[in-house]
């Protein structure tokens, strides 16, 4: 009988073992699952703050174009702020480098990062048509500026989808 009790107590040994292994892939995947969460909602909050910022220089910028138009200021104060105003722009578009998007979130960035570019050279034609009354400009700057407003809706679409896929 003694050599049964022997083997009882290594089943039990194996057992307790397996059961251990179990339950420490369920916390490792329960963190990675948490941690890949957190990832997502860290890359969304950075994306939320490069888009506000954005926002935020677009909203000055048409207020300025505003201005011009209703003679609150000169040509040449406009002009003297759009340097200031395609530099943030810039500033902007270098942010989009710094997010780390999880996989699922690469594509969405890379077309607002696209629609960046497009509003940047929407706003550099809008500011030559102002400069030099070239009709063309104009053109081809509500051209870019409506290329841009299709990707930044593309880009909205893919990172809705990639959020639900998320959760």
């Amino acid at each position: 009988m003694k050599p049964k009790k022997k083997k009882n107590s290594k089943i039990t040994y194996v057992a307790i073992g397996v059961g251990a292994l179990v339950i420490a892939l369920v916390i490792f995947y329960y963190y990675s699952a948490d941690q890949a969460k957190n990832r997502g909602e860290y890359f969304g909050n950075s994306l939320k703050n490069v888009q506000d910022d954005l926002k935020q220089t677009q909203t000055e910028f048409y207020s300025k174009k505003k201005m011009l138009e209703e003679n609150s200021i000169t040509k040449e104060e406009f002009l003297k702020y759009t340097a200031t105003h395609i530099q943030n722009i810039q500033n902007v578009l270098k942010r989009y480098d710094g997010l780390v998007p999880p996989q699922s979130f690469a594509s969405s960035l890379k077309l607002f990062k696209l629609s960046t570019q497009k509003q940047l050279e929407s706003d550099q034609f809008l500011i030559d048509w102002i400069r030099t009354n070239d009709t063309s400009n104009k053109i081809r700057s509500d051209l870019l500026l409506q290329e841009s407003f299709e990707n930044e809706i593309a880009a909205l679409d893919l990172f809705n989808k990639a959020k639900n896929r998320s959760n």
